[in-house]
């Protein structure tokens, strides 16, 4: 089948693998069954006899295998599923039409409602289409309604047997009670109600498209949407109850909240809400290119391609989006309370919910923005976020605040979070102090920030107010961060800050710094006084590309913390300045440890001098328990590290664990290198690979 598993993945059971690659290439098509006499038996179903095996699914492109999946003749396959299954991925997801999504929802329906998934992972989706993208977070949140005219779910029909008929996502989020919005949830109204009315205008001006590319967050959330011909019902009242239905014609109360909204605020802001406002340019032109596609038929599959590859250049959309929620929450913040909006979900209704949601390179506009964190804001079955270069900008503020407000429920399970993105309005030390604040029981914290940004203006519309409002100078409180991981954009960081996140971390036992730099090397003695004084639990610590030239004693004084287990100092340029007079220092220091098991020291430079002194660590007057050495990327020859293993046989240690000694230049004598990995094979377990030297001359001549 061509498949070959990734090198960090770990594959307990190769069967188990093999069967559930075959599912998934039987399911897209890419194995012809019928060239087998064996799997076209009518008595057997391939799918069916490998389902049971699966444990992670992945879905792609245009929705493939979603349709086939819950369609009547495989419902056998979707039941072993539902058992089976435990992560669903989407990569590189294109637009699609209302079927595709039907079956969509039907699929997430069955396998996370009433199945076992926890997990759903997205990954590169450059232009995500607002609708799927919608439909896909808010089922992974609990919620679901048959599309039009789908099938009711005869789970769900057995399960609610002898209860009030439970409403629909419209309703969940329009309830009846209209408590109070926040400024972001006024903001995503207006976004609606805009969008709401451009596409009743393209409804006007021309005939309905054969395939619809996106749908307004309201419309997503409601099942079906709205018709925008017919004519309105009056909205629910607080007397009405809420499980009532309506007759098969009537739409949802989304169009008459919205005429009503449009209403009150027009009386009570004419200045602001006289202007139209103008519909977004990406619907305009995603509804474009698929009228035009619809038109030209046979070129469909071209033009989706060429939309999805070229459509990222001209994305000058997401300022525009904020910019018109801005000035439509000015409009919006005297106005009734119940103007259209997204109240506070209630946890009652939800189905089940996944415990893993994951984001990768899937750009977030202003409405999936909203729409995200109004769901996390009481996601309380969550216990793993990840959101990685989805370019939140400004939304980042309405991000901790649905954080802090699902802390504050009762039941919150999140405990990691890992945040990631090219630019952030705020510092990352700001941003951490805000995120530790923010939730307290977090265990596991990793950020990264490439890129400081001054573009993004750190303002946010509505209650959240300036960043000192939203950060706060106070004391950070006690909090339950076990791994704390920061990767750092280029400028000195204030150690001030990073201390006083240390200082609350008392029960940190890992922490990583990718990227740090400190204005000198005080700042940098202070981080590691606060260290050995606040993080006695402290096991693990790692830096990764530092410049610690001029750190040498620091260095010293990490290797004699009788705390630490494991040691990290990854392209850190260690033996760039005097190598001579510190590597015995250092190796003195490493021999009277007892406590540290571990030391990676890849790309600095080591060269067979430092290898040969690195020896000495070993020797038999050495109290060291080291058995963990990472050496790669050191400029290592065959011949020095022949005679490193030679000393280490002189010495009669036992074996020591594990030696890697990946990217040296072990090819230039390749007899030598196999001789010294034989005798050291003796003596740890070797990890190394075939790497062509002539790669790093460049590394060569700066260490001649």
């Amino acid at each position: 089948m061509k498949t070959r598993p990734s090198s960090l993945e770990s594959v307990t059971c190769w069967r188990a693998k093999f069967m559930e690659a075959f599912f998934s290439h039987v399911l897209r098509g890419t194995i012809d069954v019928s060239s087998d006499r064996r799997l076209c038996d009518q008595r057997f179903s391939p799918l069916l006899h490998s389902s049971r095996h699966v444990r992670q699914l992945t879905i792609c492109n245009m929705l493939q295998g979603a349709t086939e999946l819950v369609a009547e003749p495989n419902r056998r396959v979707l039941e072993t599923l539902a058992s089976s299954l435990h992560t669903l991925k989407f990569r590189h997801l294109l637009f699609s039409d209302v079927a595709a999504q039907q079956s969509l929802r039907q699929l997430l329906h069955q396998l996370i409602h009433h199945g076992a998934v926890s997990q759903v992972s997205l990954y590169s989706w450059p232009v995500p289409e607002s609708a799927l993208f919608i439909l896909i977070l808010t089922m992974s949140a609990g919620f679901w309604q048959p599309g039009p005219g789908g099938p009711p779910c005869r789970l769900c029909g057995e399960a609610s047997r002898g209860r009030a008929p439970s409403r629909d996502e419209g309703s969940l989020l329009l309830g009846s009670r209209r408590p109070r919005r926040d400024a972001a949830e006024r903001c995503a109204a207006a976004l609606m109600a805009s969008r709401r009315k451009s596409e009743a205008k393209q409804t006007a001006r021309a005939a309905p498209a054969t395939r619809v590319t996106r749908r307004s967050t309201q419309e997503s959330l409601t099942a079906g949407g709205t018709d925008s011909k017919r004519e309105p019902l009056p909205p629910a009242t607080s007397h009405e109850a809420p499980g009532t239905k309506r007759p098969p014609s009537a739409p949802a109360t989304t169009s008459s909240a919205s005429a009503s909204s449009s209403t009150s605020s027009s009386k009570r802001a004419p200045a602001s809400s006289a202007p139209q406002p103008k519909p977004l340019k990406r619907f305009k032109r995603a509804a474009g290119k698929k009228g035009a596609r619809t038109r030209q038929g046979c070129g469909a599959e071209s033009e989706d391609l060429y939309d999805f590859v070229f459509i990222v250049a001209g994305e000058k959309e997401d300022g525009e989006e904020m910019e018109i929620g801005e000035v439509a929450c000015g409009a919006l913040d005297g106005s009734d309370p119940s103007c259209l909006g997204l109240p506070a979900l209630e946890a009652s209704q939800r189905f089940r919910s996944i415990s893993t949601l994951e984001l990768f390179t899937v750009p977030l506009s202003t409405e999936a923005a909203l729409t995200l964190c109004h769901l996390l804001s009481s996601w309380v079955s969550l216990e793993s976020l990840t959101l990685s270069y989805n370019g939140l900008g400004s939304n980042i503020f309405r991000l901790l605040d649905s954080l802090r407000a699902l802390s504050v429920q009762a039941g919150c399970r999140l405990r990691a979070l890992h945040l990631s993105d090219l630019f952030s309005p705020l510092p990352i030390l700001e941003l951490t102090r805000a995120i530790v604040r923010a939730l307290p029981l977090l265990r596991v914290l990793s950020i990264r920030v490439d890129h400081p940004s001054q573009r993004d203006n750190p303002a946010v519309p509505g209650n959240a107010g300036p960043p000192s409002n939203v950060i706060g100078d106070e004391e950070i409180p006690e909090n339950c961060l076990e791994q704390l991981e920061m990767g750092f954009p280029r400028g000195a960081q204030p150690a001030p800050l990073l201390c006083s996140v240390l200082k609350a971390s008392g029960s940190l036992q890992q922490l990583s710094l990718d990227s740090a730099t400190f204005a000198s090397p005080q700042d940098f003695g202070l981080v590691l006084q606060t260290l050995k004084e606040y993080n006695l639990t402290l096991k693990r610590l790692s830096f990764h590309d530092m410049n610690l030239a001029d750190c040498q004693s620091e260095v010293l004084f990490l290797l004699q913390n009788l705390t630490l287990q494991e040691i990290t100092f990854s392209f850190c340029r260690l033996f760039e300045k005097r190598p001579a007079q510190f590597l015995p220092e250092m190796v003195a220091a490493m021999k009277g440890n007892s406590t540290l098991k571990g030391l990676r020291l890849p790309g600095n430079r080591l060269g067979n001098a430092g290898l040969l002194a690195l020896a000495d660590v070993f020797s038999e007057d050495s109290s060291s328990s080291l058995c963990q050495l990472d050496i790669s990327s050191n400029c290592i020859k065959p011949d020095g590290l022949l005679e490193f293993a030679k000393r280490l046989e002189r010495w009669g240690r036992g074996a020591f664990g594990h030696l890697r000694l990946f990217q040296n230049w072990l090819d230039q004598d390749a007899v030598t290198a196999r001789e010294a990995i034989r005798r050291l094979r003796a003596t740890c377990h070797v990890v190394s690979d075939s790497w062509d030297s002539s790669q790093a001359f460049a590394d060569y001549v700066s260490t001649m």
